[in-house]
């Protein structure tokens, strides 16, 4: 389950101020609903992915006794 920002509050911020977390929610989510989203679904989706884009992906660099290499929002 996700415990984070919603998108209310995390949409008057700009997507480079997001964790990655919440990147990876939110585009997993939209990635969901693709075919129904409106023009402006789609315009917040292209930015998230963008977001991700420009971070170098979602992947951890390495992992630990408590991490593993992928981010996990839930």
């Amino acid at each position: 389950m996700y415990v984070g920002r919603d998108m209310t509050e995390l949409s008057m911020m700009s997507k480079k101020d997001w964790k990655d977390s919440e990147l990876a929610f939110f585009h997993h989510s939209f990635q969901q609903i693709v075919p129904y989203l409106n023009a402006e679904g789609q315009t917040i989706h292209r930015e998230i992915v963008e977001e991700i884009e420009d971070r170098g992906g979602l992947k951890r660099q390495e992992a630990d006794w408590t991490h593993g290499t992928r981010v996990q929002y839930d």
